[in-house]
């Protein structure tokens, strides 16, 4: 008798184990989400600066306005800037793995890979091949791409969408500035 009941309970649907159902949301890759976005970023920092000169002497005939900031502002700033873009986006993607929103994620990715190559071919633009024209439309461009990731990360973390709106303005900022240096040295030509 004893092993009948046993035997019951073993077999009981009530009490049977918990079965996983094979759509079940899996949880945010988090080490692979921020190896990704880490890589992204990195690339686009050093690809970027490869092609930045600010010390050649292209550069320093080149006419500024008045109000630039100082050389030494743009390293700092962009240092904290990629490492926003880094902390921001992997928030966002684990959070969107989290609620299980893999299409957001994938359309995320796309964004910010899209977004960060905007990025580093602006430099070669304007440092290497001396486009000021094109460089101000890819300013321009990036800015519209870097407003528009801030946009998709407040959606999934409004905190993240805040923190990338830093990364936004300084875009929207360089696209006006690249514009008044287009415009200070092709006006008198």
């Amino acid at each position: 008798m004893r092993s009948n009941r046993a035997n019951a309970r073993k077999t009981h649907p009530a009490k049977a184990a918990p079965t996983q159902n094979a759509t079940e949301i899996k949880g945010p890759n988090k080490t692979g989400n921020a190896i990704f976005v880490g890589s992204l970023v990195s690339a686009a920092a050093v690809t970027g600066s490869l092609a930045t000169e600010p010390d050649g002497q292209w550069y320093r005939e080149l006419k500024k306005p008045t109000w630039q900031p100082p050389g030494i502002a743009f390293p700092v700033v962009w240092s904290g800037l990629y490492t926003d873009i880094a902390v921001s986006s992997t928030a966002v993607l684990n959070e969107l793995e989290r609620r299980g929103e893999t299409e957001e994620a994938a359309a995320y990715r796309k964004a910010l890979a899209t977004n960060l190559a905007l990025n580093a071919f602006w430099s070669w633009l304007f440092f290497r091949w001396h486009h000021l024209g094109a460089a101000t439309a890819g300013a321009g461009v990036l800015a519209i791409s870097s407003f528009d990731l801030a946009k998709r990360a407040g959606h999934a973390r409004p905190a993240a969408g805040w923190a990338l709106g830093a990364y936004a303005l300084w875009t929207g900022f360089a696209t006006v500035l690249a514009g008044t240096v287009c415009w200070l040295n092709f006006k008198d030509d």
